[in-house]
């Protein structure tokens, strides 16, 4: 399956991002040749393959998680720059419901 440059440039807006026509162009194909490459690993016959979650044999050694009491509101916006309603605000970063405006 071929991408094209439309398709990168497409993504690369959602990711703010910006690129030079030859970029993009090295981009296209980097991304061409990736996919490529996992439609390759779709024609591996995995019939009767187990399911493996994890190879390693590994037991948790961690903590049990415990709920404990957050942090006090009023000492937390003592560090926000800037809050409406109780909430922290942020830049907006969609327009019109739309990433990468």
């Amino acid at each position: 399956m071929a991408i094209s440059e439309e398709q990168v440039k497409h993504v690369a807006k959602l990711a703010k991002l910006s690129f030079s026509p030859e970029e993009l162009t090295g981009f296209t194909e980097q991304l061409g040749k990736i996919i490529d490459m996992v439609e390759l690993l779709e024609e591996v016959d995995t019939e009767g393959v187990p399911f493996t979650s994890n190879v390693v044999e590994t037991i948790n050694v961690m903590r049990e998680d415990q709920s404990v009491p957050g942090t006090d509101r009023t000492d937390l916006m003592r560090n926000v720059p800037d809050s409406q309603d109780g909430y922290i605000k942020v830049p907006a970063i969609m327009d019109n419901g739309e990433a990468g405006a």
